[in-house]
């Protein structure tokens, strides 16, 4: 074959055997070994068979293809049937990568080109573009979760590409743990701090940004989801009130588990978005819209007004990354809240997680005088054996008339705070 590996023999000094070699097309980088031959004949038998294994399969032909082309094929056949939101991602991610690394072929990418990779991103860091109000944009370091999320997504292309065989392995990607950047949830004294800071950031449209704080808040709408979520019943994700309680309904597309599903709203949440008048249901839910122009607002620009308003709150939720709150940290709050009120499973449903290990790590962390009570509550004393009621059952018995009739704290001041909501 023409364009194939050519393996030549020649004699190398004062060794006692031939030497066969090659250059590699890819790298230029040439490849040899000892033919254990002192023929001439002898060895070129022995280079044939090198030279046969190496175009058979054993080279991987397809690993020459240029990077150019491994990363049409990717989109094409890879990528196409993923979510926008996914593919966004990925070329995001391979963007940085040719921008960084500028790969010729892709055979040249190896476990040392992405450890470079890895320390060029966070040398120089990433822009943060200035708002109206600020006209300066500012220059921070890269969190470590945004490099682990760019080595994921290109771990997975490089697994692609040697499983089809465009590759004799995949190169090996070392992910850093990504947690730096990482929120928590915050407190609801942190929360209605940043509902008072609202109209010194947004002056012109507070209400509308105060209420959009709120139904995160008690919802644990993901960021996209928020700027979606619907009245109208053709949306991808929508407000449907015609079942025996307010839900969500919601098209694969619409979310990251990628199912169509129906799927309860908390009483607290179901309580705050029926304020709405009937007249009024209709279009976004929170009808966000930009200052200039008066169209809506996108996904990524209202994270960076909550973002401002949190830091504008003050209210810092990695203090060793310099993170304020953002709208991520109002859904880890909802999951916070929720997690010892409702079972694993339950609160899995709430949090729409794909796996449940999800739920498990991230919100079902009971403190120990919270499991010490249900354990107690369950025991007789001086009998050595349990009363064969729940803790929850236990609970309902010996609650007072003022804890039936009265709602949590908690509750109540977000109730207060959401009198005022603008419809």
């Amino acid at each position: 074959m023409s364009d194939g590996i050519k393996v030549k023999v020649t004699k190398h000094g004062r060794r006692r055997f031939l030497v066969m070699y090659y250059d590699d097309p890819v790298t230029g980088k040439r490849e040899q070994r000892s033919t254990k031959k002192t023929n001439r004949r002898d060895a070129e038998r022995v280079a044939a068979k090198w030279e046969a294994e190496l175009n058979a399969g054993l080279y991987h032909r397809d690993s020459r293809m240029s990077w150019e082309q491994f990363r049409e094929r990717f989109l094409d056949e890879y990528l196409a049937s993923k979510p926008e939101r996914t593919i966004a991602a990925y070329q995001t991610a391979l963007n940085h990568f040719e921008r960084i690394v500028n790969p010729k072929y892709l055979r040249s990418v190896d476990s040392g080109i992405l450890s470079r990779f890895q320390a060029e991103l966070r040398k120089e860091g990433v822009v943060v573009k200035a708002d109206d109000e600020d006209g300066q944009d500012q220059r921070r370091n890269r969190s470590e979760a945004a490099i682990a999320a760019y080595l994921r997504h290109l771990k997975a292309a490089f697994r692609w590409a040697a499983k089809m065989e465009f590759l004799p392995k995949a190169p090996l990607v070392e992910i850093p743990g990504g947690t730096e950047s990482r929120g928590r949830a915050i407190t609801l004294e942190e929360f209605e701090r940043m509902l008072a800071v609202v109209p010194k950031v947004r002056p012109n449209d507070a209400p509308a940004w105060q209420h959009y704080l709120k139904g995160l808040w008690l919802s644990g709408l993901r960021l996209e989801e928020s700027t979606i979520v619907s009245w109208d019943d053709d949306g991808p994700f929508v407000l449907d009130l015609s079942g025996k309680f307010p839900r969500f309904r919601i098209q694969a597309a619409a979310q990251k588990g990628r199912r169509d599903e129906l799927l309860p709203i908390t009483p607290d949440f179901a309580e705050f978005i029926l304020q709405t008048p009937p007249e009024a249901r209709h279009g976004r839910l929170f009808k966000l819209v930009a200052r200039k122009t008066g169209q809506p607002i996108s996904a990524s620009n209202v994270g960076r007004v909550v973002r401002k308003i949190g830091q504008r709150a003050g209210v810092v939720v990695n203090r060793e990354a310099g993170k304020f709150a953002g709208a991520h940290d109002l859904r880890r709050s909802f999951g916070t809240r929720w997690a010892p009120k409702v079972r694993p499973p339950t609160l899995k449903k709430l949090m729409r997680h794909t796996d449940i290990k999800t739920t498990l790590t991230f919100y079902v962390s009971l403190d120990a005088d919270d499991v010490a009570a249900e354990l107690w509550s369950q025991h007789q004393p001086g009998v050595g054996t349990f009363v064969g009621t729940s803790a929850e059952s236990h609970r309902a018995e010996t609650k007072t008339p003022s804890q039936e009739t009265t709602k949590p704290v908690a509750m109540q001041r977000v109730k207060s705070v959401s009198d005022k909501c603008p419809q």
